[in-house]
């Protein structure tokens, strides 16, 4: 039960919230309409990603973006379902204020872009949504984790009349990394998140089929990282899901 000072705080934070609305209005950050972060009519406007690439090669054009046959082997991640483009401005602009400014209210129309792509293909139902994790350190510093809200935004909306079950406390973030977005190079950021993660409750997640949702990613190290461990734990099928990927361009 919240305590009197919790309720309190709470009480303030809605009061505040109101004032903020009344006398500093959102506006949509597409066409300036006074109806929110994102209106509807800019949300439907934007495009979902109308073909899916092997997460992995990021070359061969797949079904619901699963892993291609020749990088089957390769990897634990059985399919990434990217949502939209990272080039469209109204996407990259959103999601730039949601992960680097703080901005949660864009949870809510952020989710839509990966329910409308997740109800474009046929991407199998999880049996646990899970966010990717951030350390506690980078998460008291944040005062949320952005997955966390995409994840129970999912859960709460995915299926009519049911919501799924969003797990926060089995896949942790146990080792403290430099941001992926400060290091340029694939090697760095694969050896940076090398051993992040651990899981806290087996039972849980043996033969189970775990959707994982971040905000955006660009080589993918965090998402194979994640799935690399859960499928280690005995995991049935790891499958994930962002709003966009950014462009990397690899070495030749």
């Amino acid at each position: 039960m919240p305590t009197l000072w919790t309720k309190i705080l709470i009480n303030l934070k809605n009061i505040r919230g109101y004032a903020l609305d009344i006398f500093f209005p959102i506006n949509c950050l597409g066409c300036g309409a006074e109806e929110g972060w994102i209106c509807e009519t800019c949300s439907q406007k934007i495009k979902i990603r109308d073909q899916q690439l092997c997460p992995l090669c990021e070359k061969i054009i797949t079904p619901d973006g699963q892993v291609c046959f020749a990088c089957k082997h390769k990897s634990p991640l059985s399919g990434l379902l990217v949502a939209a483009s990272y080039q469209e401005p109204l996407v990259s602009k959103a999601v730039h204020l949601f992960k680097y400014r703080f901005i949660e209210e864009l949870s809510a129309p952020l989710t839509k872009i990966i329910l409308k792509a997740i109800r474009s293909y046929e991407l199998p139902l999880p049996d646990l949504i899970m966010p990717i994790p951030l350390h506690t350190k980078r998460l008291h510093w944040r005062g949320f984790n952005q997955s966390s809200l995409l994840a129970k935004n999912l859960a709460e909306n995915l299926l009519p009349n049911s919501q799924l079950e969003v797990c926060e406390d089995i896949l942790i973030r146990s080792r403290h990394t430099l941001p992926q977005m400060s290091l340029k190079d694939h090697q760095q950021r694969n050896r940076n998140i090398q051993n992040a993660f651990t899981i806290n409750d087996f039972s849980k997640i043996k033969d189970k089929r775990i959707l994982l949702v971040d905000d955006i990613t660009t080589t993918g190290s965090t998402i194979f990282e994640c799935a690399r461990v859960l499928k280690k734990a005995g995991a049935k099928e790891i499958y994930a899901t962002v709003i966009a990927r950014q462009e990397y361009k690899k070495k030749s």
